[in-house]
């Protein structure tokens, strides 16, 4: 499995790549906002040959959602999300509080709260549930290579807001120590935000994380 990273809109959000012998790839997380970034993403997809099957959204954020329609419309994908997160893909307009012209994001197409898993090429991800970033927020896990898409769930040494609509604390610190912390210290992470990490890594140095497994906080309220 091949993974490459490009980094979309103001929010400095990253849109992967993920793909496998067969060149069959879907884009995790399109965040590709503009005409610039949609050529830049296109010439990206066609330097490495890629034949893309599907735009897969850990969650509904607009800065993670952008890029959808264009890959509609240009390679005729399906749009895989959860559509517990799907008021937050209708509210995508939200962007426009920052001064920024968002698109119109399509309709699910595969709802990954009945999913278990996606499949294209010869490459298979897991669909774990992790709420608490946002009600239908999950991870995309290959078990065979380690690989740990965590969206806006956990990020190198932090994890993703909560604070905003459908955002709660105590859920997203379940999903953490429950769901993805048990995947092994040998995982590496690739996060919406920032450099990627390994599951290790956090477990000794993210502050979130490591007050509860020091008994200095109760995430459980």
């Amino acid at each position: 499995m091949e993974i490459k990273r490009v980094v979309f809109n103001p929010f400095r959000e990253n849109t992967y790549l993920v793909w496998d012998s067969t060149k069959e790839c879907i884009v995790v997380d399109a965040g590709n906002m503009s005409e610039t970034e949609n050529t830049a993403l296109k010439e990206l997809i066609t330097s490495l040959e890629l034949k893309p099957v599907m735009a897969v959204n850990t969650h509904g954020h607009f800065d993670h959602t952008q890029g959808v329609k264009y890959l509609k419309d240009e390679y005729g994908v399906k749009f895989a999300c959860s559509s517990k997160d799907k008021f937050l893909i209708e509210a995508s307009s939200g962007g426009m509080v920052y001064g920024l012209k968002c698109n119109e994001v399509p309709e699910i197409d595969i709802d990954l709260d009945s999913t278990e898993s996606l499949k294209f090429g010869n490459t298979e991800l897991k669909i774990i549930k992790t709420p608490g970033h946002t009600p239908g927020h999950v991870v995309l896990f290959n078990e065979a290579e380690k690989v740990l898409f965590t969206g806006d769930t956990l990020f190198r040494e932090s994890i993703g807001r909560t604070d905003l609509p459908g955002g709660d604390y105590s859920w997203i610190m379940k999903s953490i120590l429950e769901e993805i912390v048990p995947l092994g210290d040998d995982v590496a992470i690739y996060p919406g935000h920032e450099d990627s990490s390994t599951i290790g890594h956090e477990t000794l140095y993210n502050p979130f994380i490591t007050e509860v497994l020091n008994n200095e906080i109760n995430y459980k309220g």
